[in-house]
């Protein structure tokens, strides 16, 4: 359901399913998205009406049964989408494969307020908090806080649609943090000040798993962000798969405390101040990034779970840690929005990034169309954001 066409984990996953022989098909929010155009789908259906409505979700997903046949597994691949499916397992079940966590889990944790009271509850590192409803909220985290500070929406699914508006934004001033304040009650989600982390060296990583029905964990990786776009707070560009204890151990007590079942993404920031890894989100879903965890058998989460939903057993290879993954237009987008060097040359690196990565995100050699696609699509948007408005005359 998410209207983002550069949704590359949708890609993956079809490739992934696609390559292991599987008939795919997916459900997307338009026809003419990159990932569609892959060679991999066998069908690609769209939502009915309203792209986000529950009803829609509903109607769309029970007349995919009825086409596809037989019973298939379904695999939520954002943030609404897994919300609805675990509200309407009961509706699902009879005609899909799915995991089946608890009816509002998925709800509560990818709401940013409610995981932050599951975190205080669980004793998991989690960055202070405050929601912002009134002026004195606002005086009370500049005082607590101070700038730079973390903004999020609690509920991003509903307000990152509007214009201008950003799902987690750093405030660097009053008048930045007045500015996005005054536009809260025009959204349908509270609006969140968190203590900011500053970024370190080395401090950002993720992890990605599939559970069982009964929380054991089946599949699992951790990996170290090495650059994101927008810098510092936003998403993987390149990753690395890197081995991390405490990160694996964090995520799998979380996960079986609150008996999770299925596909999850958790990011992290260690703070070196106090030493600790905070848990900064909780996605309970498919990850953007999964497939950098692809072991020397090709097992990833995605078919960690398409096995486990379908009663076969799964051969799972050795981590392959050192292994890359790169997303192409993001990070060229982070390469070109990095201020120069002294000389005034900006940095190098992406090239030989690219070169060397284990895995792109949308260039494959056996599946070209959704490369061509997405550059496709970023040209057009480049050029609708360079062309002058023309305002009429009164």
């Amino acid at each position: 359901m998410d209207r983002n066409p550069f949704h590359h984990g949708t890609l993956a996953a079809i490739r992934s399913l696609g390559r292991m022989g599987v008939e795919v098909h997916a459900v997307l929010e338009g026809p003419h998205g990159p990932a569609a155009q892959s060679k991999y789908l066998s069908s690609c259906g769209h939502w009915d009406q309203a792209p986000t409505a529950a009803e829609s979700f509903l109607r769309t997903m029970l007349s995919a049964a009825d086409r596809i046949g037989g019973n298939p597994v379904l695999l939520p691949m954002d943030d609404i989408t897994a919300i609805y499916t675990a509200q309407h397992a009961q509706d699902l079940s009879p005609r899909f494969r799915i995991s089946n966590p608890a009816g509002e889990l998925p709800a509560q944790l990818a709401d940013k307020h409610a995981l932050a009271t599951i975190c205080a509850h669980l004793g998991v590192a989690h960055p202070d908090t405050h929601v912002a409803e009134t002026q004195d909220d606002l005086r009370f985290a500049e005082r607590a806080y101070g700038f730079p500070m973390m903004a999020k929406w609690a509920r991003p699914w509903l307000a990152t649609g509007a214009r201008g508006l950003r799902s987690t934004t750093l405030l660097q001033s009053h008048d930045q943090l007045s500015a996005l304040a005054a536009r809260a009650p025009e959204q349908d989600s509270e609006l969140l000040l968190q203590r900011y982390i500053p970024p370190t060296r080395d401090a950002d990583w993720f992890f990605h798993g599939y559970f069982r029905e009964d929380s054991t964990c089946d599949f699992a990786g951790s990996g170290r962000k090495e650059r994101a776009y927008p810098p510092a707070a936003g998403i993987t560009t390149l990753g690395r798969w890197l081995p991390n204890p405490e990160i694996d151990h964090t995520a799998r007590t979380l996960a079986k405390s609150l008996r999770y079942a299925g596909i999850l993404d958790m990011d992290f920031r260690y703070d070196i101040r106090d030493g600790k890894y905070y848990l900064l989100d909780f996605n309970p879903r498919v990850g953007a990034q999964f497939r950098l965890f692809g072991d020397s058998n090709r097992i990833d989460v995605v078919r960690a779970a398409y096995l486990d939903l379908t009663g076969q057993d799964s051969n799972f290879g050795s981590p392959q840690y050192g292994r890359t993954y790169l997303v192409e237009n993001y990070d060229l987008l982070r390469k070109l929005a990095r201020k120069p060097s002294g000389n005034g040359r900006r940095r190098p690196g992406w090239l030989s990034s690219l070169r060397r990565a284990d895995e792109l995100a949308w260039y494959a050699r056996d599946d070209v169309k959704p490369f061509t696609g997405m550059v496709k699509q970023t040209f057009l948007r480049a050029m609708r954001a360079c062309t002058p408005t023309i305002e009429r005359m009164p």
